[in-house]
């Protein structure tokens, strides 16, 4: 009988369905980008998600147009009865549908479209889904192909893998998503591989986007207290805001765990490292996301949204046509902050397990585990209490507890369709703090629980935020200038170079261990051999004083890595040898002694210290990589297959662990950087035959792999061969070709050596520099364009190192202006160029000729037009500045960076109010000064929820009501310019340098509406930041967000605008008109200033 019955509970248990996954191609109305960019984009100093906005060896993709199509897209989808996940590959592998498929619910946002914003790394980025950021926010190819691979696995579990190699660092990242039988679970497996021999710092954060509405609530775990800005530069209680946070005043109290009480984009990350979960929640659907993972490797929670003010409807209509606003519910592993980045030492790779699954029906989550979600509230007396699974569990049980007494209990089947939500009465006296909520299976396993906190006795201070470093020579310490100078790198700093703090450490105690070492590792990425050997010969010598054997092996390791990168390869083995006694360098140590031993030929060697290698790091895929191919060179095929097999276990998407010739020519065609990657670790380890075989499958057009197919021959001694691969590459095309691996340098002097008549050997030679020895990139495409006088591309290259170097504007013009002689038709020239000029303080009238002269061209672009409208306006012409604004579609840059036609608008229109004002045309005017401050949505910009210019546009609008004889409206409209909040939705704390004359406007409507003690005030505020400005002390921009510096000669006109105005409002004429003329003759572009001469006279 007890037989029978067993059997019965099993028959009664559903058997799970199989996990579909199948792949296709879906078909999407797409607003077509344009090409990317031709021109190589070097670091200019670019501030991107605070950290630095580099693009190089990525092509820009900033070129985006209203063109709407259909378009087809590679499609991979996991599904089972409960989930069904697709996932785009040819759009960064990012997850683009999820759906929950017992209620029709998407728990990850679902576009309709796909319609790109300059939002990415290198503009074009579209929201929606799940996005990868690894190793940086955003990051380049959130818009490209990527590299997948589908798994189908012996348990009835099927994948989906994802991946890249990273060409800034050389790093490689995969995601794996698999999905079960029986589960509503999502598992994300992530890995992230340094793949390179220098150390990496790596930020990753999953971007999963879901819809949300009025009744979307951000649900961080109930222990959380507080929540940070970017860069916790700023702190706010959770969930219940009573501070000023990101410019916003909630000092009313205000619930910011709900979407629809942020009026303008914010950010907010959990202030809690001790939760493994974050959820969101729609009230209304009565549905929601999950995510779980262990909080020790996945500490960052953090929401983002636009905000439900203009700022918001502006960016829901840019990303979407119909699909509505949307929040970012982002993960971070290793990471808990934006910018926030964890170390990789050489060849680490990290690798952590995530989960997502929609839930439902219960109200909200208190509690989350992988099996199950808990919420609990308790109000009056009452508990209502939901329990949501993710797989199916015959009699669960749940309780309510108190002291170990059950007040409540239920059995129930749950599964994830059917969860299990009541209410309670509870005993008189019971408080909520002594309430406990649990769930069991059948056998007594717990599932997930929760108590409440008791409420804390007042309000608990708010963390201390970040403060930005000390100058260099006033921090104390040689440690802590280590630490500095550590963290600027490690964070990738925009604001601030490490190497002035390692520096200056060194000219305290020039044999410092640690600072010689970090310098000499900056030294070694930018290909400079011999001066990071100086440094480390003098860590070395300090470490080992004294016969010593040292703690740490790094010194050692990398005095190993400079020799073996300057060829001199027997020294390198021997500090490889020493390094390899600590067990930290063992692994990366031992892995380049065996590149050294298989160079010379002694394989067996090699192969012994590929093992020893894998025993202190068994996911060394470069190890394992050397390992298959030595093994295949003594015919032991069979052991090569399992080393590429464990490959594909670390790694799925890593073509190191393919041997299938033709599989390699495919990806080698989609993303040839792999191929030139593994063609180079050949190379190191001496494995000519093998290397020659990767680049045979490389698309014969591919001007590095040429380059390197030449100074491979020229190693093997077939001279004629080498010259004719040099020429090859030398006659193709140089569009894209961006060099980044460290050893073309090498490479790239052979072929210039082999045919110094080769324009282009030093041209790609100076692409692969700029960024590490400006100097000598310069030097190389002089030498171009002397080999080469017709070639627009490396003056216009020239001009960007010319206007780097200090009094080089000039040099940087003229060379640009070659450029444009040469090539007329490319849009950028005319943008930079324009900048230079304004650098230059050129006459007005010249930079306007450019433009004229040019005109076909610039409206290819549109920061090129920006150039124009603001020219067209400073000059006078704003009839014809408004007349572009009003029919031209701007795509603009988040955070309004390269370029701003907002305040375009706004002069254009002010200055027209200003002339009909003249001619006391005072509605014309009203009309233009309101206009000023509401902007067409093809301009992509608002006013936003902070104002913008609304002092000064509404200030003039009510002098222009106030001439009309409307009192009462002009009175209106100065409360509004006096009241209105200063800065944008991005900066909200504007300064001297952008907010002057907007505080100046509100003194003034603060005047006409009686209050001249106030405005008083805002005058003599104005002249004490003006006076500041002019000392020198500012903010470093050191949590800027966006954009780049501005010169110093701007800022001090700026400062000088601002005292002039505060002059001007406190009735010293005389000493306002004296900063006016300073200031424009530090920036005779200055309108303001001109226009408040022009009164004074």
């Amino acid at each position: 009988i007890l037989r029978l019955f067993a059997a019965a509970a099993l028959l009664a248990v559903p058997v799970p369905a199989q996990v579909k996954l199948t792949e296709g191609t879906v078909t999407i109305p797409t607003y077509i980008a344009g090409p990317p960019d031709r021109n190589p984009i070097f670091y200019t100093g670019r501030v991107y998600q605070g950290a630095r906005g580099m693009v190089y060896p990525y092509p820009m993709q900033d070129a985006l147009t209203d063109e709407k199509r259909d378009a087809a897209y590679r499609q991979v989808c996991l599904e089972n009865e409960y989930l069904k996940v697709c996932v785009l590959p040819e759009l960064g592998g990012r997850i683009f549908e999820a759906v929950d498929k017992t209620n029709g619910y998407n728990f990850f946002y679902k576009q309709s479209v796909i319609k790109p914003a300059l939002i990415g790394m290198l503009g074009a980025w579209i929201s929606g889904g799940v996005e990868w950021n690894i190793p940086h926010h955003h990051r380049a190819t959130s818009f490209m192909p990527v590299l997948y691979r589908t798994q189908e696995h012996k348990d009835g579990s099927k994948s989906v893998s994802v991946g890249e190699l990273e060409l800034r660092d050389r790093m490689r990242w995969a995601v794996t998503l698999t999905l079960r039988p029986g589960s509503s679970l999502l598992e994300a497996r992530v890995v992230a591989l340094n793949t390179a021999p220098v150390q990496n710092s790596l930020l990753y954060f999953a971007n999963v986007a879901v819809h949300t509405n009025e009744n979307y609530q951000v649900i961080f775990p109930p222990s959380t207290r507080f929540a940070t800005q970017h860069a916790k530069r700023e702190f706010a209680r959770w969930p219940i805001a009573d501070t000023v946070y990101g410019g916003v005043d909630f000092t009313r109290g205000v619930d910011v765990s709900m979407w629809k009480n942020h009026p303008s984009p914010i950010s907010m990350f959990a202030w809690n490292d001790t939760d493994d979960w974050l959820a969101g929640y729609d009230h209304g659907r009565q549905a929601g996301t999950l995510h779980v993972a262990d909080h020790h490797q996945v500490p960052g929670k953090k929401f983002f949204t636009w905000g439900v003010g203009p700022s918001g409807k502006l960016w829901d209509k840019i990303l979407s046509d119909t699909d509505g606003p949307y929040l970012e519910l982002m993960v971070g592993a290793w990471s808990d902050n934006q910018p926030d980045y964890s170390w990789l030492q050489p060849y680490e790779v990290k690798m952590v397990t995530q989960y997502w699954y929609p839930f439902h029906s219960i109200g909200g989550v208190k509690n989350a585990t992988r099996e199950a979600a808990l919420n609990l509230d308790i109000r009056d007396g009452k508990a209502a209490v939901g329990f949501f699974v993710t797989r199916p569990y015959r009699k669960a049980r749940a309780v309510l507890e108190r002291n170990g007494q059950a007040l409540w209990e239920r059995t129930a089947d749950l599964d994830p369709a059917r969860p299990l939500k009541e209410s309670a009465a509870l005993p008189a006296g019971v408080k909520p703090h002594e309430v406990r909520a649990a769930l069991y299976d059948m056998g007594g396993r717990e599932l997930v629980s929760w108590q409440p906190e008791p409420a804390p006795a007042g309000k608990e201070p708010l963390p201390p935020p970040v403060v930005p470093p000390q100058e260099p020579k006033a921090v104390p310490t040689t440690e802590e200038l280590y630490l500095t100078g550590l963290r600027l790198e490690q964070f990738h700093s925009p604001a601030l170079e490490p190497d002035p703090y390692y520096e200056e450490a060194l000219r305290r105690d020039p044999n410092d261990i640690r600072n010689n070492t970090a310098l000499a590792i900056l030294y070694l990425k930018r290909g400079r051999f011999a001066e990071a050997e100086q440094l480390l010969r003098r860590a070395v010598a300090r470490v080992t004083a004294n016969y010593t054997r040292p703690k740490d092996g790094d010194a050692l390791y990398y005095l190993g890595l400079a020799l073996q990168y300057q060829g001199r390869a027997r020294e390198a083995e021997d500090w490889f040898q020493r390094a390899a006694w600590n067990h930290a360098w063992k692994a990366a140590s031992e892995y380049r002694i065996a590149q050294i031993r298989a160079a010379r030929g002694e394989v067996l060697d090699a192969i012994s210290y590929c093992d020893r290698a894998l025993v202190a790091n068994a996911w060394h895929t470069p190890a394992l990589f050397l390992k298959a191919m030595l093994l295949e060179r003594q015919g032991r095929g069979g052991e090569a297959s399992q080393a590429r097999q464990r490959i594909r276990e670390i790694d799925p998407i890593d073509p190191r662990a393919s041997r299938d010739g033709a599989e390699l020519a495919r990806i080698f065609r989609e993303q040839p950087a792999e191929g030139l990657e593994m063609a180079i670790e050949c190379l190191h380890a001496g494995l000519h035959l093998e290397a020659n075989w990767i680049l045979d499958r490389m698309p014969q057009s591919h001007v590095q792999a040429r380059y390197l197919r030449g100074w491979l021959m020229e190693r093997l001694g077939q001279k004629e061969t080498a010259a004719a691969h040099y020429r090859l590459a030398s006659s193709q095309p140089h569009d894209y070709v961006f060099p980044f691996q460290i050893e073309m340098i090498g490479v790239l002097r052979a072929a210039m050596q082999a045919d110094p008549q080769d324009a282009r050997a030093p041209y790609y030679l100076g692409l692969l520099l700029y960024d590490r020895q400006p100097e000598e990139a310069v030097r190389l495409w002089q030498q171009t364009v002397k080999l080469d006088p017709s070639f627009a591309l490396a003056y216009r290259n020239l001009a960007v190192a010319y206007s780097r170097q200090p009094d080089g504007v000039p040099r940087a013009i003229e060379a640009l202006e070659k450029a444009i002689s040469l090539n007329s038709g490319d849009a950028l020239y005319l943008f930079e160029l324009d900048r230079l000029y304004e650098f230059a303080r050129v006459p007005l009238e010249k930079r306007l000729a450019l433009f004229e002269k040019h005109r076909a061209t610039a409206e290819k672009r549109d920061d090129a037009m920006s150039r124009l409208v603001a020219l067209l306006t400073l000059t006078g012409r704003h009839e014809e500045a408004i007349a572009i604004m009003e029919k031209r579609h701007f795509h603009l840059w988040e955070g309004g960076a390269r370029f701003n036609v907002q305040d375009a608008w706004t002069d254009a229109h002010l200055l027209r109010g200003h002339q009909r004002m003249a001619a006391k045309d005072y509605q014309g005017a009203w009309k233009d000064y309101l206009a000023s401050v509401e902007f067409p949505e093809n301009l992509e910009v608002t006013r936003g929820y902070r104002g913008s210019r609304l002092p000064e546009a509404y200030h003039c609008a009510g002098l222009s009501a106030e001439a009309a004889g409307r009192r009462a409206e002009a009175e209106k409209l100065w409360k509004e310019s006096a009241g209105a909040l200063l800065g944008t939705d991005e900066e909200p704390h504007p300064g001297v340098d952008t907010g002057a004359a907007l505080l100046y406007y509100q003194a003034r409507s603060l005047e006409k509406l009686g209050q001249s003690a106030r405005a008083q005030q805002l005058y003599n505020a104005l002249l004490a930041a003006a006076e500041k400005a002019l000392e020198g002390r500012r903010e470093s921009g050191f949590f800027a967000k966006f954009g780049e510096a501005r010169p110093p000669w701007m800022r001090q006109a700026n400062a000088h605008l601002a005292a002039g105005l505060a002059h001007l409002g406190l009735g010293r004429r005389g000493q306002a008109r004296a900063e006016f003329q300073k200031a424009l003759e530090l920036n005779p572009y200055l309108l303001e200033a001109r226009l408040k001469l022009e009164e004074l006279r």
